[in-house]
C-alpha cells in the first residue's frame, strides 16, 4: 500500500515543478519588460528636464533658490518639531515606567508586608519561645555582668583600703619614729640639763667648801695674831673678834 501511494503521487509532483517552471518564466520576462519600460520612461525625464534647464531664465533660478531655502528651514523646523516631539514622548515613557515602577513597588511592598504577617502568625508561638529564650540568656548575661562588676568594684575597694591602711601603717611608723626621736631628744636635753644642774650644785659645793676652808684659815690667822698680840702670859685684855660668813 505504501509502494503505490508514493508512484501515484510522484507523477503530481512533476507536474507542479513545470507549472513552477513555467511561472518563473513568465516572471522574467514580465521583469524585463518592466525594466525596459523603466529606462525609457528615465530617459523621457532626463530629455525634458535638460530641455527645460535650458529654457529657464535668471528669475527662475532666484525663485528656485529661494523655494530650496523655504524647503531647508521647512525641514529644520520639522526637524527640531520631530525631536522636540520624541523627547516629549521620552519623557512621558520615563514617567509612565517610573509610576509603572513605583506601583510594582508599593504591590510587592504590601505583598511581602502579607507574606511576612502571615509567616509570623504561623510561627507565633516559636516566636515567643526564642524571644522569651533569648531574654533569658539576656538577663542571664546582664545578671553575671553585674556581678563580675560587683565583685570588681568590691576587690578594688579591699584593694583601696589596703593601700589606705597601708599608709596609715607608715604614717604611723614615720609619727612614731619622729616621737621617739623627740623622746630621745628631749632625755637627752634632761640629762644634760640634769648633769649641768649637778655639775652647778658640786660647783656650789665646792664654793661653799672653798668658803669654809678661807673662813677657817682667817679664824685660825686671827686667833694666831691675837696669840701674838696677847702673849703667853695673857697680860693685856682679850680682845674678841668675830667674823662674818663670805656670802
Amino acid at each position: 500500500m505504501g509502494r503505490s501511494r508514493s508512484r501515484s503521487k510522484s507523477p503530481r509532483r512533476r507536474h507542479k515543478k513545470k507549472h513552477s517552471h513555467k511561472r518563473s518564466k513568465s516572471r522574467d520576462r514580465s521583469h524585463k519588460h518592466r525594466d525596459k519600460s523603466r529606462e525609457r520612461s528615465s530617459k523621457s525625464r532626463k530629455r525634458s528636464r535638460s530641455a527645460s534647464s535650458s529654457s529657464s531664465s535668471d528669475s527662475d533660478t532666484k525663485t528656485v533658490n529661494s523655494l530650496k531655502k523655504k524647503i531647508l528651514n521647512d525641514r529644520k523646523m520639522d526637524e527640531v518639531e520631530r525631536l522636540a516631539e520624541m523627547e516629549r514622548q521620552r519623557r512621558q515613557r520615563e514617567t509612565e515606567a517610573k509610576l509603572v515602577e513605583e506601583e510594582a513597588a508599593k504591590r510587592i511592598e504590601a505583598l511581602v508586608a502579607k507574606r511576612v504577617e502571615e509567616e509570623l502568625e504561623a510561627r507565633r508561638e516559636e516566636i515567643e519561645a526564642e524571644v522569651a529564650r533569648r531574654v533569658e540568656e539576656a538577663k542571664a548575661a546582664m545578671e553575671a555582668e553585674l556581678r563580675a562588676e560587683m565583685e570588681a568594684r568590691r576587690q578594688e575597694i579591699l584593694l583601696q583600703e589596703k593601700k589606705r591602711e597601708e599608709e596609715e601603717t607608715k604614717k604611723r611608723e614615720a609619727l612614731e619614729q619622729i616621737m621617739a626621736e623627740n623622746n630621745r631628744k628631749i632625755e637627752e636635753a634632761q640629762r644634760r640639763l640634769a648633769e649641768e644642774r649637778l655639775a652647778m650644785v658640786e660647783e656650789q659645793r665646792k664654793m661653799e667648801e672653798e668658803r669654809q676652808r678661807m673662813r677657817k684659815e682667817a679664824e685660825k690667822r686671827i686667833k694666831e695674831e691675837q696669840k701674838k698680840i696677847l702673849g703667853k702670859n695673857n697680860s693685856r685684855p682679850k680682845l674678841s673678834f668675830t667674823l662674818k660668813p663670805i656670802t
